[in-house]
């Protein structure tokens, strides 16, 4: 289905901060500073891009179809999906108040924010494979005969972000790792 490989090349766009978290992680760790600019950018892309554009075309589009099509939403699958969404959202949270902890003075917040930052790219590296080749494989199967639909759908979400924001963090993603490969 298109609707699922478009959320699968969403997940590489993830996929490319998640490494770029695990890099500033590593470099808290070994004491080196990360600048709080990208590191609020690193939460801003999450929080948009993650999770705006989207975690929600999953749990207000596909997972709402999956359900309609007869998988329950929770003790499955989906519910499985829904309890990670919300995980990741608290690390998330945690990395933003240990960017304001740092402003404020706290040194040694950098490492929350290290530690948060580990954890949420181990949770949704995880995550991202299950629903790559488990449920978006179900997805496929239930839901082939109304892929436009859910396209639509999707298309529909993206217009209430604004025009322009995919590029937008694309082009974030793209300034984190030239500043991580010394360019």
């Amino acid at each position: 289905m298109e609707s699922t490989k478009i959320l699968m090349h969403e997940h590489e766009i993830i996929k490319r901060m998640l490494n770029i978290l695990l890099k500033y992680a590593e470099d808290i760790e070994h004491n080196k500073k990360v600048s709080l600019d990208n590191m609020r950018k690193c939460v801003d892309f999450i929080k948009t891009f993650g999770d705006t554009c989207h975690h929600l075309k999953e749990e207000d589009v596909l997972f709402v179809e999956m359900e309609t099509h007869g998988m329950p939403r929770y003790g499955g699958p989906v519910g499985v999906m829904l309890s990670e969404h919300e995980t990741g959202r608290g690390y998330v949270r945690a990395m933003a108040d240990a960017i304001d902890q740092y402003e404020k003075g706290n040194q040694s917040a950098d490492r929350e924010f290290a530690k948060n930052a580990k954890a949420y790219a181990g949770l949704l590296s995880q995550h991202i494979d299950k629903e790559n080749n488990i449920l978006y494989p179900m997805a496929d199967e239930m839901l082939a005969d109304i892929d436009d639909e859910i396209i639509e759908r999707f298309e529909e979400r993206e217009k209430k972000l604004g025009e322009g924001v995919h590029e937008k963090y694309v082009n974030i993603i793209e300034q984190l790792e030239k500043g991580l490969s010394g360019n």
